[in-house]
């Protein structure tokens, strides 16, 4: 599976804004997750599949994060910049 993948650490309340030029899947992963989601196995996460082009997702606790945004597998590529605004 291809993904754009960004590690960040933030604080709770942490604002990360994520910009995509596409629909695509953006989600924040904790460490755990972001292990499950690379080996496919099930895992949780904030965020989803986005139909907008700006997607805020909020850290729930302070942490490791992993954001990672991908397509779903369709064909193609998806740009993305990142930005943290401190909650």
């Amino acid at each position: 599976m291809n993904f754009l993948h960004y590690e960040l650490r933030l604080k709770k309340g942490d604002v990360v804004e994520v910009k995509i030029d596409k629909q695509a899947n953006v989600q924040l992963l904790d460490e755990i997750s972001f292990t499950n989601y690379k080996k496919g196995k099930k895992y949780s996460s904030i965020g989803g599949l986005s139909k907008d082009l700006l997607v805020k997702l909020t850290s729930p606790y302070k942490g490791l994060w992993h954001l990672v945004v991908d397509l779903g597998g369709h064909a193609g590529t998806v740009k993305a910049s990142v930005q943290v605004n401190k909650g």
